[in-house]
């Protein structure tokens, strides 16, 4: 009898641990790089990057009225013989770019 309440307790931690690992990478932060990245790739679409950067904490900003968790970057573009740069705001949840200015 023991050795079937020991395997039932192994397969129910099994499980319990199995759903908990999933629920928590749902909950969790992209990586700055994996942010990074994603702009990047979004603004060599329209030309090559020459440089970039990303903060590594997130910030809280707030957009039309809501409130975001954000990595803040940059990346520098060489538009006709021209170094531009370019500030970015990446939801730090989701990796959607939500916002992009060019500095003065």
């Amino acid at each position: 009898m023991n050795w079937r309440k020991t395997l039932l307790a192994v397969g129910f931690g099994a499980i319990a641990g199995y759903l908990l690992k999933d629920q928590l990478e749902n909950t969790q932060n992209i990586t700055p790089e994996k942010a990074l990245k994603s702009a990047k790739d979004a603004f060599k679409q329209q030309g090559p990057v020459s440089g970039s950067w990303i903060y590594m904490k997130p910030e809280e900003i707030v957009r039309n009225g809501l409130n975001y968790s954000v990595y803040r970057g940059g990346v520098t573009r060489n538009i006709d013989g021209t170094n531009r740069q370019f500030e970015f705001f990446v939801d730090a949840n989701t990796g959607a770019i939500i916002d992009v200015a060019e500095p003065a």
